[in-house]
């Protein structure tokens, strides 16, 4: 009797134990992700196509995996205030960050000390979008086309100002690629997010600029600024009408803005994974496809080691650029 008594008891203090072990909220976290809000950090002020690509997701999202997936603002530094913050966080897959071109791929060799190393303090998940660059000018530039603004620029070294979203921001970076092949020099005059920069381009307080077509569009429509170039190998269905840089004449130039979600390191890979599945979903749906399509944006989806591969790429290819164009934070 005493053994078995023992049996008994030894039985259900085990099962006591495994109790509270799955009541612990590491525990219960991991066995029922999301199981809470989940926190979509974009490191830009609103206003720019990184909102509209974040924004876009996260409805979907939040539709699919029954907890609030809520888009961050958080601009500074060059992306760098979020990405900090985001790496420090608990990788539980509760907080994410929307990476794109300046942070994942120009970041690392134009910043000298970043509180971080973008390839081991963050998981890529799965690239969302690509979507064109789009270099527009105000109508106040006494230039119809983009030889025409070329040309004016190199008659009028310094005195053309152009915007961006930042420093390291996709604009930052296409109009500096731009410099370098052309030959112009324009001054930059960085801003925190799409927004604010397309204030004082609206105002002619500044001449140009390059950024996506989601955040220029209706401007362009509305002839409020003038588009003269895109920067993909191919002219896009959004304007048809206006021309590639490569067709200008600079062969093989190309530019384009790109987003993805990353996770802090150490996020379980089953969080990882089923984040990318529902991503992908996400894309899939009415509501992003018609919106991607409008603004005629490239849907990603793919597995993690996918978009890890394709940030590995544009780092060769933009530490190179970085190099010989000599950008730097303004």
């Amino acid at each position: 009797m005493m053994n078995v008594s023992i049996s008994r008891r030894t039985v259900l203090q085990a099962a006591a134990l495994g109790a509270s072990v799955l009541a612990l909220p590491g525990a219960r976290a991991q066995a029922a992700w999301p199981s809470r809000a989940i926190r979509f950090v974009v490191p830009f002020a609103p206003g720019g196509t990184s909102e509209i690509v974040a924004r876009s997701v996260a409805a979907e999202l939040s539709k699919q995996l029954g907890q609030s997936v809520y888009v961050d603002n958080k601009p500074g530094g060059a992306g760098t205030v979020a990405m900090h913050e985001v790496a420090r966080s608990a990788p539980d897959g509760h907080t994410l960050i929307l990476g794109h071109v300046g942070t994942l791929a120009v970041n690392p060799y134009m910043l000298k000390n970043q509180p971080y190393d973008v390839n081991k303090d963050f998981i890529p998940v799965t690239l969302l979008a690509k979507v064109p660059n789009v270099f527009v000018i105000h109508p106040d530039v006494p230039a119809k086309n983009f030889e025409e603004f070329v040309a004016y620029a190199k008659k009028n070294p310094g005195r053309l100002n152009y915007g961006s979203a930042g420093n390291a921001s996709a604009g930052h970076l296409a109009m500096e690629y731009l410099k370098l092949v052309t030959g112009m020099f324009i001054t930059h005059i960085p801003y925190r997010g799409t927004g604010p920069q397309l204030t004082d381009l609206l105002s002619g307080r500044t001449q140009a600029s390059s950024a996506g077509l989601p955040a220029l569009s209706a401007y362009i429509k509305s002839g409020r600024l003038r588009a003269i170039a895109v920067g993909t190998t191919q002219r896009i269905s959004g304007l048809p009408d206006v021309p590639t840089v490569a067709e200008m004449g600079f062969k093989n130039f190309e530019t384009s803005q790109w987003y993805g979600i990353l996770a802090p390191a150490g996020t379980p890979a089953d969080v990882v994974k089923r984040l990318q599945e529902e991503s992908l979903k996400a894309l899939k749906s009415p509501a992003v496809t018609a919106r991607f399509t409008s603004d005629n944006a490239i849907s990603g989806g793919g597995p993690s080691s996918e978009f890890a591969s394709f940030i590995a790429g544009e780092q060769k290819i933009w530490s190179d650029i970085v190099k010989r164009a000599g950008i730097h934070a303004d």
